[in-house]
C-alpha cells in the first residue's frame, strides 16, 4: 500500500493540487474539501508550520551601507541637474549614501523558506500585490503557535449533495 492517497489523479495534477490547498489554508485559515483530500494536506501544512516555527529566529543583523533616493521635506524625490561628457544636460535623481541594519537569514533558514516557495504558490491579492506566504508562515503563524503542537485540526461535515462524498473542513487552530 502506498504512502499517499492517490485521489484518482495522477502524480503532477495531485501535487499541484495539494499545493493550492496547502497555500489556501495558509492565506485564509480554513478550507472546506473532501476527507481524503483534507488528510493528505494536514501533514503537510503541519510540516511547513513545524519548519517556520523552528527557524522563524534563525538571523542575524548586520549594518549595511545603502545607496537611495535623497527625499525633500514632503516626501518627493530630489532631482539635480547633470552635464554629460558631450555637453548634453539632464536631470538624475539624487542619491545619498545611508547606514541601514538588514536581516541575513542563516543557511538553514534559507533552506526552509526554499522548500516554503516549492510547496507554497504565489498569490495577489484585491490590489494586484503578491503576498508573501513565507513572510506570513514565519512573522505571524509561527509565533502564535510557538508552544504547542498539532496546528490543524480537521472537522466532518455531512456528505456533498451530489455525489454523497464525505466533506471536512480543515482549519489552523
Amino acid at each position: 500500500m502506498p504512502g499517499t492517497r492517490k485521489l484518482s489523479r495522477t502524480t503532477s495534477h495531485r501535487n499541484a493540487m495539494l499545493n493550492n490547498l496547502v497555500t489556501s489554508l495558509i492565506l485564509n485559515g480554513r478550507v472546506e474539501t473532501t476527507l481524503a483530500k483534507a488528510k493528505e494536506v494536514k501533514p503537510l501544512a503541519d510540516s511547513l508550520i513545524d519548519l517556520a516555527i523552528k527557524e522563524k529566529d534563525n538571523f542575524e543583523t548586520k549594518e549595511k551601507m545603502v545607496s537611495r533616493a535623497k527625499l525633500d521635506k514632503n516626501g518627493k524625490k530630489v532631482k539635480e541637474t547633470k552635464t554629460s561628457k558631450n555637453g548634453n544636460k539632464y536631470e538624475v535623481i539624487a542619491r545619498e549614501v545611508v547606514k541601514e541594519e538588514v536581516k541575513v537569514d542563516s543557511a538553514s533558514k534559507l533552506a526552509a523558506r526554499r522548500k516554503m516557495f516549492n510547496t507554497l504558490n504565489k498569490v495577489k491579492d484585491a490590489k494586484g500585490n503578491t503576498i508573501d506566504l513565507t513572510e506570513k508562515l514565519f512573522n505571524e503563524i509561527a509565533p502564535k503557535y510557538e508552544a504547542k503542537g498539532g496546528y490543524t485540526r480537521i472537522v466532518k461535515l455531512v456528505a456533498r449533495r451530489g455525489d454523497s462524498a464525505e466533506m471536512a473542513i480543515i482549519e489552523l487552530i
